[in-house]
């Protein structure tokens, strides 16, 4: 676990400085935030069991802001990080004490939308939800849909290149970004692809989506719009065991035929989502999925029969279809509030990311149960079963003593489960903190060489959004780096 310093003079004298030269710069009072009282409000995300107070918060409402801010954080040596909404559940928006926070939600005007074109070009602060809003009246929406999407940010969804439930059909994040407004360390700022759907040279926009936020700020974004469904009705499917249920979704995958989504809960969430929405699960079941069909009536109703027999070919006790769009929202509204509704019954939890092959679900799932039962904590599973990105939720208390340092090693042993699989460390929550000590387990040092090679290339003083991704050295600084782990828990 990771030691948390207390402020150190030099950063509370520098932050004076730093105020002053910003206020100049900017020209306004308002857009700066340096007293203690408001900046706790920017001192974790979403993986809030690390708390680091930054330097102080600039707020930017455009891009030329954030170009001037970067520009006066690169002659000055200032680390800085860019932030959203702070919903990273991996530490991707943590600070560290001496980080000026860039703070771009005042940026979330859509700025412009094409029909005939199926696209959109958004700023960074953009809520994910607030996309498919504005276009629902054209017929058409924006795919990625994180559980967070009523709240994250697209700027956050580009840096971890972010999935939700229905990538399995539609694909993540960054199947759907056609174009970044980019704003180098240097303050330089760079447009990248644009509304063509197969641009020339190099994919550029595959390096910066995933990137978290170490090569540059993305403070716009053109955004691939879908035509909406004809239809789409999600089913229930209550199974006696969560291998049953497992074993369900591999034979899915496995016939070659995609539904939308298909989402897994074992039996802690979904008493607890249940608790919380009343979304009609089946509480006597031990496993349940979620499993969505769109397409015509009689697409849907093809689709519906073929999922329904292969649930009751593995054991399904229940079934149950949603009638109308209430009862699929509501259905939807249980899954979407699950990390909400683990909240209620334990007092923290650390929510893991490992993604596998379909095949390997019920071995896994085995393991990962094994692993709680070994270090004493209750696992809740809830995930994206389609594209085996697994979700282990483990549940713990964060008041009794040395007990953090015991939730850690239990996710480290399941990531490597997810590893040995054939899986990786990350499916769409990103490294960050969380898991940047867990890199080893899937590149070889010459892999993460190469990486860091490339930081150096966009960010030779490795300012932008220190201290993640890439694993510490013995002395707690990664080649290049000066004191990333300042201010970290």
């Amino acid at each position: 676990m990771l030691n948390l310093p207390s402020p150190r003079a030099e950063v509370l004298d520098r932050r004076q400085q730093i105020a002053r030269d910003l206020r100049a710069l900017l020209g306004r009072d308002d857009l700066l935030i340096t007293s203690a009282n408001e900046l706790k409000g920017y001192e974790t995300d979403g993986l809030a069991c690390y708390r680091t107070v930054p330097m102080l918060v600039v707020l930017a409402e455009d891009t030329a802001q954030v170009a001037a801010v970067l520009r006066y954080c690169h002659d000055n040596e200032v680390p800085v990080m860019a932030r959203g909404a702070g919903t990273s559940l991996a530490g991707g928006a943590l600070p560290q004490q001496d980080t000026v926070v860039l703070g771009l939600s005042k940026m979330n005007e859509i700025l412009e939308v094409s029909a005939e074109n199926k696209t959109a070009r958004v700023q960074a602060g953009v809520t994910n939800r607030n996309i498919s809003t504005a276009v629902d009246d054209l017929g058409l929406f924006y795919a990625p849909d994180p559980s967070s999407q009523i709240a994250c940010t697209i700027g956050g969804n580009v840096a971890m290149n972010s999935g939700g439930a229905h990538c399995l059909k539609y694909g993540v994040t960054t199947n759907h970004i056609l174009g970044v407004t980019f704003v180098t360390m240097e303050g330089e700022v760079v447009e990248i692809g644009g509304e063509a759907f197969d641009l020339p040279g190099y994919d550029l926009l595959g390096l910066i989506v995933g990137a978290e936020g170490q090569l540059g700020v993305v403070t716009e974004v053109t955004v691939r719009l879908m035509p909406k469904p004809e239809a789409a009705r999600p089913l229930l499917a209550g199974f006696d065991s969560a291998l049953d249920a497992g074993a369900c979704v591999a034979a899915i995958m496995a016939t070659g035929r995609t539904p939308v989504a298909i989402e897994f809960m074992d039996r802690p969430a979904i008493l607890a989502c249940e608790r919380f929405t009343g979304a009609g699960y089946p509480t006597d079941a031990q496993a349940l999925l979620i499993i969505e069909v769109e397409g015509s009536e009689a697409e849907i109703e093809t689709e519906l029969a073929f999922v329904e027999a292969m649930a009751r070919e593995h054991g399904a006790t229940s079934i149950s279809v949603a009638e109308d769009i209430v009862s699929a929202e509501n259905i939807w509204k249980g899954r979407k509030s699950a990390f909400g509704a683990i909240g209620q019954i334990s007092p923290d939890y650390l929510c893991m990311d490992g993604t596998i092959p379909v095949t390997k679900l019920p071995n896994v799932l085995e393991q990962i149960y094994a692993i709680g039962d070994r270090y004493g904590f209750e696992i809740a599973n809830i995930f994206h079963a389609g594209d085996g990105n697994m979700h282990p939720l483990i549940m713990y208390d964060s008041h009794q003593p040395g007990v953090l340092d015991r939730v850690e090693d239990c996710g480290a042993d399941i990531l490597r489960v997810c590893v040995d699989a054939g899986g990786c460390i990350t499916g769409e929550h990103g490294v960050g903190i969380e898991k940047r000590d867990h890199m080893p387990l899937m590149f070889s040092p010459e892999d993460l060489e190469q990486m860091k090679a490339l930081k150096r290339g966009f960010d030779p003083k490795w300012l932008l959004n220190g201290g993640k991704v890439f694993p510490l050295t013995e002395t707690g600084i990664p080649a290049g780096q000066v004191d990333p782990t300042q201010g970290l828990h």
